[in-house]
């Protein structure tokens, strides 16, 4: 099987019932996404840095990955789990499990919506389940490949702006300072083609505000597999196009989520503004 075989594949032609891993994952991610918020209050003392000064973890990242990774391992101990804090388990059974255990600490350390919890299965590095939960927005979004998307349980679907100056677009921005200057400056080359714009602070989050229409679009370069992972599955069952300028899959390299009919407008303007370059 390879990876751009897995859409057109049936839930029987899988290594696992799409259905029955999400079925797993999403009360998993809700009761992590509870204890987050019941931690709030002591986040403050539990924080330390990893790749850059801006780059932050808290004890509650790691506690919240070891417990999905328990979880999930003690439900299926033959599948392969990988996840932001260091999770690195091989498995066997062709099922590999994407964690974000906090999607957005700098949202969660200042106590702001947005951050979340992300989980997705993936098969031959294409999700095929994924769940999101943004508990200060009260929202759990969630979708099967084929199956559609929900938000705490009803359908979405992505707008439908006229135009990409009609467009309401978010972004996201790296650790690093001088990329980071890069990608404000890209973001001054084309906020004034598109309405406006939002920086919510979570990639997971932002793909789902795509997929029930809160956002027109969302890019972002540097996202890890576990940063997108979930989102950008639950972003294309509503109906959002979702892939790297070149028509690759979401990769490091970049991540446009948009509705259809903006997409290429999007992409263009994003071209032109520099945008993969940073």
């Amino acid at each position: 099987m390879t990876p751009s075989s897995v859409d057109d594949l049936s839930p029987s032609d899988l290594p696992a019932d799409p259905r029955e891993l999400l079925a797993l994952a999403e009360p998993l991610a809700e009761l992590v996404a509870q204890r987050l918020v019941e931690g709030l209050d002591r986040v403050g003392a539990q924080i330390t840095a990893k790749s850059t000064p801006t780059d932050l973890v808290t004890e509650m990242d790691t506690w919240a990955e070891a417990h999905i990774t328990e979880a999930l391992l003690t439900a299926r101990p033959h599948d392969a789990v990988q996840g932001e804090e260091g999770a690195d388990h091989h498995g066997t059974s062709g099922v590999t499990w994407s964690i974000d255990p906090i999607d957005g600490t700098i949202n969660y350390i200042h106590g702001l919506p947005g951050f979340c919890v992300s989980i997705a299965a993936r098969v031959d590095g294409r999700s095929i389940a994924g769940v999101v939960v943004s508990p200060l927005h009260r929202d759990t979004f969630a979708a099967t490949i084929g199956g559609g998307s929900t938000r705490n349980g009803a359908p979405i679907s992505v707008s439908s702006p006229a135009s990409a100056a009609r467009s309401v677009v978010g972004t996201g921005f790296g650790y690093d300072p001088a990329r980071r200057r890069r990608q404000a400056a890209v973001l001054a080359r084309v906020i004034g083609d598109i309405a406006d714009v939002r920086r919510g602070g979570a990639a997971a989050v932002d793909l789902c505000s795509v997929a029930c229409g809160r956002l027109d679009g969302y890019w972002e370069v540097g996202l890890n597999d576990w940063d997108h992972a979930a989102g950008a599955l639950i972003a294309s069952e509503a109906g959002a196009r979702c892939e790297g300028l070149d028509g690759s899959a979401p990769s490091e390299r970049f991540v446009l989520a948009a509705p259809r009919a903006t997409w290429d407008e999007l992409a263009d303007l994003l071209r032109a503004a520099g945008a993969a370059d940073v």
